[in-house]
């Protein structure tokens, strides 16, 4: 598969973060302050919860669920310190988003 087009700027504002379904995969996208656009997994690789349900300061994101965190410049683990998160390639094109859902693959967090 190729990049698909997921959503426009004008749909999501710097700051903001949605879940799309690109492909066969759930993918959370986030306007990062400064204007960074960050393709991850959508799900948190804890205990499977929707990260769009977090909250989102800056380029961290943290799980509601039991708090891990994640830096989504790097998609690695913020809390606990040894995970990480899927990053898919974004290519913007005027105020077009598109994402590339074959990029990497989800992660799960082992026991």
């Amino acid at each position: 598969m190729a990049f698909q087009l997921v959503t426009t700027l004008d749909d999501l504002w710097e700051g903001d973060m949605e879940s799309f379904e690109v492909g066969d995969k759930e993918i959370l996208v986030a306007h990062l302050e400064g204007g960074e656009v960050v393709a991850t997994q959508a799900i948190c690789p804890h205990q499977q919860i929707e990260l769009v349900e977090g909250e989102l300061e800056g380029a961290e994101l943290t799980c509601k669920a039991h708090l891990w965190q994640f830096d989504l410049r790097t998609c690695k683990g913020i809390n606990p310190g040894h995970t990480e998160i899927a990053r898919y390639p974004v290519r913007i094109d005027g105020d077009d988003v598109y994402i590339d859902p074959d990029g990497d693959t989800p992660r799960i967090a082992h026991s």
